[in-house]
């Protein structure tokens, strides 16, 4: 699993690679340390190149939301596909993020 963090106008977008796994989440929390620490902007997960997600990256998406919430930031996921947004329907993540 890969994640590229840019930073883009008012956005800090991070770009998620691969799958987002239960042995990939932990490298994925720490390299989302900076968009925590961003959290109080824009923040945007792409997943337009991520293949599968775990409870332990689903784990991970909360995380990053909690910390934009705490600071007044927004999480936005963008680019999910069809099977990645069966999953957040059946675990009510839909009603948790801006999906675009």
């Amino acid at each position: 699993m890969e994640v590229v963090i840019t930073k883009k106008d008012n956005e800090t977008v991070a770009r998620l690679i691969g799958r987002l796994d239960t042995p990939a989440s932990a490298g994925v929390a720490k390299d989302l340390e900076p968009l925590i620490e961003a959290a109080s902007g824009v923040v945007v997960l792409d997943c337009s190149e991520m293949a599968y997600i775990s409870s332990s990256g689903l784990r991970i998406f909360l995380t990053v939301r909690k910390a934009a919430a705490e600071k007044g930031g927004k999480v936005i996921v963008r680019h999910i596909s069809n099977e990645i947004r069966s999953v957040f329907m059946m675990t009510g993540f839909l009603n948790l993020f801006e999906i675009q």
